[in-house]
């Protein structure tokens, strides 16, 4: 313990204050520096452990049930006199700690060795301040008023104003005596804001108090962990003559290793960033750290990494293509011919025979066409040194399975409505080659126009049901109908209600029963545009390729421009061979 009584020492304050919040997030446990009880410390001018000359004497230690109490002198330098003054007059009246070896309990300290105690403009632990100071005379004895008592002035005042205007007896601390509470400090700690603000240089100039406040909580603990990171590195020669070798961690590495390692470093942050912002004596934040003597300062700044191991595609709906393309028939021959006669006609019933009447043949008409391939591709060309710095995923393997994606996505949208390309476009798949049921010829697809001029969704949407059920007078298909409907259209229909505000389908299941169709598919509205929706059974649509127009794709290297280029390509042919096998609901017939 330190002698109390000895009154040689220029002044006394709280170094730090246990079971208080400090700002770094941190709160230092009670007994955490127990191992400094009567030690010796450098008392130093806002740990300046870069430059001899902050060092301004030393700092004996205390440690009692509310935290660690310092008895500090001051040498006879040049900036030691000059702090001597400053203390004196009361400008400087916070103290801070440098601490390291630490063991922590999530955010609570509960050991440590302090290494200095510093004087600074604000400390992070809100209970650490002067709160006595010692007159000597000329010849440097204590002046003691008629009671032997230390004087703290030389006109024996009542009282000694100490942190920030709270008030505090003149007489010598002790364990026993009365402290200021934490709602005292709290506010005392709002006089210290108040003060940053008296020392703006400027009108709207911020001080580096505001500025690191912008910080959350969470945020200002990883920056001091960080911080203290570096130093360790910063100081590991020095600390291993001491301490004996440490083992590095990274700094959010959460192990007891790590913990011990950590070091408090109250204020120093503060004191790296007012260099820049206000003192404006280094150009950049990295050129100030250095100078504090953090020299890991990519620290501060870790890497990011990436949440997904590819990117996230954003594009249009997709499962209705999955459903076309597994759904329609694949023949392996890409020519295809399709040919059907028309039964329906009083010419070709039989007839019944008169005697003596001559007998009349049924003509029986035929039609046929013809449908030939056309090549679909999709080219994507990347830049080596591209390839080369994507670590994180196998872009190749992603990019060939978009091109697949996106082939596959345009030869369903052909099929069903076409690819909506102008007739003129160098790029459009043509429809004599890729026949869409949206448009086809009436022999093949029965159109029905649903709504008039105004028409809304809702109300189409209620014609939509009825008129799929009316629709089936003429269906001729292999009856295992799929109804692909536009998706604001589906999300009408599951909406109607009934005359007791009941919705009348509860699922998609039961609209497709009302309707007669298998199955309804959503598809978006930007692909079907004016068709409300399609229903077809896919088997009696046909999709050829011969065996080397199937889907292939194919890779080379540019030498000259340095990229790697891909070609996704199929040479095929798509028509209804059934007739009267689909059936379009439109908003106008083509």
């Amino acid at each position: 313990m330190a002698k109390s009584k000895d009154k040689n020492y220029d002044f006394s304050g709280w170094a730090t204050r246990f079971n208080i919040k400090c700002s770094d997030g941190r709160t230092i446990r009670h007994g955490a520096f127990k191992g400094n009880d009567g030690t010796t410390v450098p008392l130093v001018w806002n740990h300046g452990h870069n430059d001899v000359d902050n060092v301004l004497g030393h700092a004996l230690l205390e440690e009692r049930d509310e935290g660690v109490y310092a008895y500090c002198s001051f040498n006879d330098t040049e900036k030691g006199l000059k702090a001597k003054k400053l203390i004196r007059h009361g400008d400087i009246c916070a103290l801070s700690i440098y601490a390291n070896q630490l063991k922590q309990n999530g955010g609570d300290v509960i050991h440590g060795c302090i290494r200095e105690v510093s004087l600074v403009l604000a400390g992070a632990n809100p209970g650490a301040y002067i709160n006595n100071v010692i007159l000597h005379s000329e010849n440097g004895e204590t002046l003691l008023n008629d009671k032997g008592e230390a004087m703290v002035n030389e006109e024996e005042a009542e009282i000694f104003h100490g942190y920030n205007g709270i008030t505090i007896s003149e007489e010598e601390p002790s364990g026993a005596q009365e402290e200021p509470t934490n709602k005292e400090i709290e506010n005392s700690m709002a006089n210290v804001e108040e003060q940053n603000l008296a020392h703006k240089e400027g009108e709207g100039e911020e001080t580096v108090e505001d500025v690191f406040n912008t910080l959350t909580e969470k945020q200002k603990t990883v920056v001091y962990a960080l911080i203290g990171q570096a130093l360790e590195e910063a100081n590991k020669e020095k600390e291993s003559n001491e301490e004996g070798n440490k083992v590095k961690h990274n700094a959010f590495d959460g192990t007891e290793d790590q913990n011990n390692q950590a070091e408090l470093m109250h204020a120093e942050v503060l004191s790296a960033i007012e260099d820049v912002t206000k003192n404006k004596k280094y150009n950049s934040m990295k050129e100030s750290f250095l100078a504090h003597g953090i020299t890991n300062v990519g620290d501060l700044f870790p890497e990011v990494h990436a949440v997904n191991a590819a990117p996230k595609v954003v594009d249009i709906e997709n499962d209705w293509v999955k459903v076309v393309m597994s759904g329609v028939k694949h023949t392996p021959f890409a020519r295809i011919k399709s040919t059907y006669a028309t039964l329906t006609g009083d010419e070709a019933r039989a007839r019944g025979y008169v005697k003596g009447n001559q007998k009349v043949q049924e003509v029986l008409v035929a039609a046929k066409r013809t449908t030939t391939p056309q090549t679909v591709y999709k080219l994507q060309k990347m830049d080596r040194d591209d390839v080369v710095d994507i670590t994180d995923f196998d872009v190749i393997a992603w990019l060939k399975a978009e091109m697949r994606e996106k082939l596959d996505q345009e030869i369903a949208r052909a099929i069903l409505v076409g690819d909506g390309r102008a007739p003129e476009s160098d790029d459009k798949i043509s429809e004599e080659h890729i026949r869409p049921i949206a448009s086809d010829n009436s022999v093949y697809t029965i159109k029905r126009e649903l709504g008039s001029v105004g028409s809304t969704t809702k109300e189409i949407a209620a014609l939509l049901i009825d008129d799929s059920v009316l629709s089936m007078e003429e269906y001729k298909g292999s009856g295992n109908i799929t109804a692909f409907v536009r998706r604001d259209i589906l999300s009408q229909m599951l909406l109607l209600k009934d005359l007791n505000g009941r919705r009348i389908y509860k699922d998609i299941k039961e609209l497709a029963t009302a309707m007669l169709v298998n199955r309804i598919c959503p598809v978006p509205t930007s692909v079907m545009g004016d068709n409300y929706a399609i229903n077809i059974d896919l088997a009696d649509y046909n999709v050829g390729a011969d065996k080397g127009g199937a889907v292939n794709m194919f890779d080379d290297f540019d030498i000259d421009y340095n990229k790697y280029e891909y070609l996704i390509e199929t040479r095929c042919s798509g028509a209804n061979v059934t007739p009267y096998s689909a059936v379009a609901f439109v908003k106008n017939f083509h």
